[in-house]
């Protein structure tokens, strides 16, 4: 009792699924989904795995959720996890989901998206994802006109983009902005 660790070590040993389901339970019941998430997964338990994700889903625990999807292969949930970031703002899951599926369009939409909402850092990583230069130049463009000069810079090299780094380089150096 109280030993949870040491429990799952002794169920994995002997196979008990039962035993480990069990042991997941407890962790679901005290808000260690992550936990659950892993031990369901050893316990070979589909089913409960796929209960747990929509529930961190709804409830707004969305690396559990992307983490219970991932482990279970669903590519419709893990869009449908994908589209609740995007909803939420939370960029970075969305990001982080929509690179695991290989969605160049999710991941562009994403982009502009945050371009649009001054999110540069997520648009600069979902258009390097994606290896789009002229999107990368165009938020290097943004960036230069708000002043941003070394997250420009980064935009232009991610976009191989040389000869914009060394105008950069050239006419503001000594004018990085303070917001950088």
């Amino acid at each position: 009792k109280g030993k949870l660790p040491e429990a799952v070590k002794a169920f994995l040993l002997t196979r008990n699924n039962e035993k480990l389901t069990i042991v997941a339970e407890d962790y679901v019941k005290v808000g260690m989904f992550d936990k659950a998430i892993d031990i369901f997964n050893l316990a070979g338990n589909k089913k409960r795995l796929y209960q747990l994700g929509d529930q961190c889903l709804i409830e707004g625990h969305l690396a559990e959720s992307i983490k219970a999807f991932r482990l279970l292969g669903d590519r419709d949930k893990l869009l449908k996890v994908g589209d609740v970031c995007i909803e939420k703002e939370k960029f970075e899951f969305a990001i982080e989901v929509f690179k695991a599926l290989g969605s160049k369009e999710k991941l562009i939409a994403t982009g502009n998206l945050c371009l649009e909402q001054g999110k540069y850092s997520y648009a600069n990583q979902a258009f390097e994802l994606v290896g789009d230069k002229d999107l990368l130049n165009k938020l290097g463009d943004t960036l230069l006109r708000e002043g941003l000069f070394t997250i420009a810079e980064v935009a232009y090299k991610a976009a191989h983009n040389e000869m914009m780094v060394e105008f950069i380089k050239s006419n503001f150096e000594g004018r990085r902005s303070l917001l950088e």
